[in-house]
This record gives C-alpha cells, structure tokens and sequence, in this order.
C-alpha cells in the first residue's frame, strides 16, 4: 500500500508531507501492490493505544463475555483506536480469572480487521487503598499477592501487562520486589488508588513501579510541603503517568501543568471508557454497582466519578483544545502507551518495520479513515 499527499506524524520531528509504505502488513520503504491511498488534506498518525479503559458500546471488559469483547473491539476501532489494553476493575478472584481466560481465548481468535488487536490487560485493583477506591467495590479490595497474580497470569495467557497497585497497603513492598524479580517482571507496576506520600511513593518506584494510575485522580494532592505520588513521579525520570482528557476528571490548567512538568514524553492519555461510551444517558454498571450517566459525567449515586464515557480519539482532541500541541497529542495517545507496556516494538508509530496500523485525520481532527493491518 501507498499513503500519498498526507501530513506523516513523526514523534520527534512532528507532521512531515511525504509518502508512507507498507507491506505485508507491516511499514515499509517500498511496496509491491498497487493499492493507493490518497491522504490529501490529512494529518497520517499511528493507530491509537488505549491502555486503561474498562468497556463502551453497552459492553464492559469485566462481563468476561466473548460477544461483549467482540462489540468493545468493532467500537473502539471504529474511533480509530487499532490497539486496546483493557482493565479490570477490583472483583474477586475468580472473577478475575474468568475476566483473563475470556481474553486470552479473544486474543487468539485469528486477527479481524474490523475489530482492534488486543495487547494486554489492565488489572486495576484489587491491591488498593480503601480510602481512595473513588469507583471500585470496597467488598473485593484485598493485600497484594503474588501467588493471585501469578494465576491471573496463567488465566491470561500472559497478558497482563499493567498492574495498579497502593504502595502503602500492607504486603505492596514486599510485592513489588518479588515481581520484578520473577518470571512477570515485565508487568509495569503502576501507583494509584493509593493514599501514598511522597517516600513511599519513591521507595516504590526506586523497587520497580514505573506508572501512575490516572495522575490527579484518587491519590493525594501535591502540595508545597506533600508532593506526594504526583511529585515522586515527577522526581522519577522513567515513570510514565496516565491522564484523562475528557474535560471532567482534569481541569484544562492542570492538564497544560502536568505537560510542564513531565513533558510529552511521559504522558500516557488514557479514556478511563466505561460501557455506556457511545450509548445514550441512562443507567449503566462499573465493577458491579450501578452508575448515572448524564452528558459527558459518569457517577455513583454518591456523587463519585465512576470513569469516562469519552472515548481515547475523543480524549486526544480535547486535550488539543485545551492547547496541548497536535504532534504532543498524537504522542500521548499513541508511541507513549506502547512504551509504558513494552509493545513498542511493534505498535505506536509508522516506523518501518512495526504493525502498519495507521488513521487519517482531517485538518479539523475528525476522523476520515481507519487502517488496522
């Protein structure tokens, strides 16, 4: 295939006219069809990664449903995201086992172009802080074990990329260590929901961790005197943080704040989705309790945020609203995630020899057309 005439995103040099290749469904520097595609008038970025959402479309990831994964996948796809890592919620351990097996046996379905790839799952919880479980069940929250990751993993199949984790809850010390020392040491270790200071929160990332859980939300605040998990990432040069852009979890001066301090080569956008992204305002579920959709809110009856109903494309553009640079913009949602879970070897950027997904943007950010190899 030949892409002509289109503005190609470069991570480090930005928008660039030139002609992208691909073959055998990876990029290229030739081609050997004649399948032509005319980019005129388009911005040609990588297919997007969403590495922390929980369902759309009516459907959510913990339903441990193959018709639901299935519908998940067309959606997310059909909004340009071609690559999709999605989380858990804290439930119990054997739902969370049938949650993997559900993916693994979606994983190795043979790939469907009409549908996004999925590369990973997300566990957010069950190893978090009570005071700070914002959406999650309180019933499920339990200490952070070794051996029940171990069978999540075997459930999976492996693909258990991220893991949100409250370092100041008993037994996460011992945790992070015993991880990175096993088997599953590729698994990034990611602070959130977590009442966490500041030394604790270094002392954990010193061990291993390497992410934070959706940065601002369901953690301390940074402070002058308590800069807490937000400033112990900042102080940790290979710690990736999450953000939500969907104009309701951060104000549009913290977002442009959190670009000032860890730039967008550490910013990794997030939807934080659940299932009624895409549906009309109503009543739908997160992590088995019940939440009120109404605009672009989610909430428990409480009053609690309970996840997003914007989708990641969504996301990425309102943070281009919010004046984030385009080029920041397609970085965050895109190379950014592939890195912070090890995938970018094959995903994130139109670089040769990768998986030659890739998405067409008109110049006003709506969505022309989608490529998933």
């Amino acid at each position: 295939m030949k892409i002509i005439n289109g503005l190609v995103f470069h991570e480090n040099e930005g928008f660039i006219k030139e002609t992208l290749y691909t073959e055998n469904g990876l990029f290229s520097d030739h081609t050997t069809d004649n399948v032509e595609v005319d980019a005129n008038g388009c911005y040609v970025i990588p297919g997007l990664i969403d590495i922390h959402f929980h369902g759309c479309a009516n459907h959510d990831f913990c339903d441990a449903s193959l018709a639901g994964l299935h519908a998940i996948a067309e959606y997310e796809l059909s909004q340009g995201i071609t690559s999709i890592c999605p989380a858990s919620m804290t439930l119990s351990k054997e739902m969370l086992i049938d949650i993997c097996q559900n993916a693994q046996v979606f994983a190795a379905e043979p790939n469907n172009t009409s549908e996004s790839r999925l590369i990973g799952i997300n566990l957010e919880g069950p190893f978090i802080a009570y005071e700070k479980r914002g959406a999650q069940n309180p019933n499920y929250i339990t200490s952070a074990s070794y051996e029940a990751l171990k069978d999540w993993q075997k459930a999976s199949g492996g693909l258990i990329k991220l893991l949100t984790l409250a370092p100041e809850t008993d037994g996460a010390m011992e945790f992070i260590p015993k991880l990175k020392s096993s088997p599953f040491k590729d698994i990034s270790i990611s602070i959130g929901h977590t009442s966490s200071d500041y030394a604790t929160a270094i002392a954990a990332f010193q061990a291993g961790a390497n992410h934070v859980t959706h940065l601002f939300n369901a953690m301390s605040g940074f402070t002058h005197r308590a800069p807490g998990v937000i400033g112990a990432a900042f102080d940790t040069p290979n710690c990736f943080v999450e953000i939500i852009c969907d104009g309701v979890h951060i104000h549009p001066s913290a977002i442009r704040t959190a670009f000032s301090m860890f730039t967008d080569n550490r910013i990794v956008f997030i939807s934080d989705s659940m299932m009624a992204t895409g549906m009309p305002d109503g009543m739908y579920s997160l992590g088995n309790q019940n939440v009120i959709v109404n605009g672009n809110r989610a909430t428990l009856a409480d009053g609690t945020l309970a996840g997003s109903v914007t989708n990641l494309a969504d996301c990425m553009r309102t943070a281009v609203t919010m004046g984030i640079p385009l080029a920041s913009a397609v970085k965050c949602a895109t190379i950014n995630p592939a890195r912070s879970i090890g995938v970018d070897d094959k995903y994130g950027s139109l670089t040769f020899g990768k998986i030659a997904d890739f998405v067409l943007l008109n110049r006003d950010l709506s969505l022309r057309e989608v490529h998933k190899a």
